[in-house]
């Protein structure tokens, strides 16, 4: 059958970037396409969408909406929600009412029966619950008929400056889809920050700029979870109290001691990534007179906490992690990069780490002026989204919230390219086209 007009629906359509992918993987290929459906549930993602695709017929909720009433279709796309194979969430997969979506995409594909369909989701879906929960998805996609491909990709390796790993998953009717990746030139930060945009100064930029140059800020991480000489931590800023020599080294030992795995063999508990010391084991690898009283003194400031070893307990059947009160408190680093208003500032000869929702705001650049938060148009950019997507609607929050949950242009384009092979037979797009 000859298709000059390729038909295709936008589920959990985000801001639109599934959609930009597909569309310019489409004309390279020299046909045009249509939208003939898309959803989507979040109120700013539908601002953002219907202004950049002046597409005013978009519908809410898949849930309610029968297969039967969508129009026909040839390629389905869809960014299912990621949450609960994350692992930044609590990762109930299945269990979670967002999990189990893929069950109506399901539904859909074996309702209408497309030639094509395109996935996306965090990579950590493909080791849930030990690769079940991913072999479960393969089965049934294959069991309709489709022939199915997968594979996970960095955004970095397709010429964005950001590392965002997600796997792809696609299928077709016609032929197995064929992934083999592509070389394109790897960009770093450099390229896209606007050294033009204003620097609005704060009390913890300021604070910043005070106590260290430019350069010397350029790639720090600004966080309490972890040491080393890429990382700037409350203690080396003072900005809890004041912090002596003695006592940034006591704290710089217990966040890397806190870490062995023997103090969960000790307290007869499952290990975890950072565990509260009491004084005697503390004395075991720092060991002065004042020892008691400093640490008193970091928990009053704030940078310690005093508190109880966590223990597994199974909750509804969910592994949770509770406070073992029958054991010895201990003292822990208070944790968390959410904690500071800048959590890492850019190297420019580097990449730039995956930007989440959470975050907004906390992704900074230093400048001669000073330090400040990228720009929205620059979280574009790092994302890969063409230089003609607008934002500009939406307030700083809002706009980070869609582009921490958004899937990357280039490499929904390169992975559409392969699929489009697969039915149209067609040669890739030139490499030099992944931009």
């Amino acid at each position: 059958m000859i298709i000059k007009e390729v038909r295709f629906i936008d589920l959990f359509a985000g801001m639109g970037g599934t959609r930009i992918g597909f569309e310019d993987a489409i004309q390279d290929i020299g046909l045009s396409s249509s939208c003939v459906f898309t959803s989507e549930i979040k109120k700013h993602a539908i601002e953002a969408y219907k202004n950049n695709f002046n597409d005013d017929d978009i519908f809410g909720d898949i849930i309610p909406i029968d297969p039967e009433d969508i129009p026909d279709f040839d390629f389905l796309l869809a960014g299912f929600p990621c949450q609960p194979f994350s692992s930044a969430g609590n990762r109930h997969g299945f269990l979670d009412e967002r999990g189990g979506l893929f069950f109506k995409i399901y539904e859909i594909l074996k309702s209408k029966r497309p030639e094509g369909f395109l996935l996306e989701n965090v990579d950590g879906l493909v080791t849930h619950n030990g690769g079940k929960t991913f072999q479960t998805i393969i089965d049934k996609l294959v069991n309709l008929g489709y022939y199915v491909e997968h594979s996970i990709f960095d955004s970095f390796d397709f010429g964005v400056p950001q590392r965002r790993k997600r796997v792809y998953i696609v299928g077709s009717l016609i032929a197995k889809p064929v992934f083999s990746l592509p070389l394109v030139e790897r960009r770093t930060a450099a390229n896209f920050i606007d050294y033009t945009a204003p620097v609005h100064k704060t009390t913890f930029t300021r604070l910043l700029s005070s106590k260290f140059s430019k350069e010397y800020l350029e790639g720090k991480a600004i966080k309490d979870k972890r040491g080393g000489p890429n990382n700037i931590h409350s203690w080396d800023l003072e900005v809890k109290g004041r912090v002596n020599s003695k006592q940034k080294v006591l704290l710089s030992e217990i966040l890397k001691k806190r870490r062995s795995k023997k103090w969960a063999k000790n307290k007869g508990i499952d290990w975890m990534d950072g565990m509260p010391l009491t004084v005697e084991e503390i004395r075991t690898f720092c060991d002065y007179t004042e020892l008691e009283d400093d640490l008193n003194y970091l928990t009053d400031c704030g940078y310690l906490k005093f508190e109880y070893p966590k223990k597994i307990k199974i909750i509804n059947g969910l592994r949770k992690r509770v406070y073992k009160e029958d054991s010895e408190k201990g003292y822990n680093i208070v944790t968390g990069k959410l904690s500071f208003p800048i959590s890492k500032i850019l190297d420019p000869n580097d990449v730039v780490p995956t930007i989440v929702a959470t975050e907004a705001g906390k992704i900074a650049v230093s400048t001669h002026e000073g330090v400040r938060s990228i720009t929205i148009n620059e979280g574009l950019r790092f994302s890969g989204f063409p230089m003609d997507y607008d934002l500009s609607g939406l307030d700083y929050r809002l706009a980070f919230d869609l582009l921490g949950n958004t899937v990357m242009p280039p490499v929904i384009k390169y992975v559409s390219s392969c699929l489009l092979e697969a039915r149209f037979n067609a040669s890739k797009y030139p490499l030099s086209n992944v931009s």
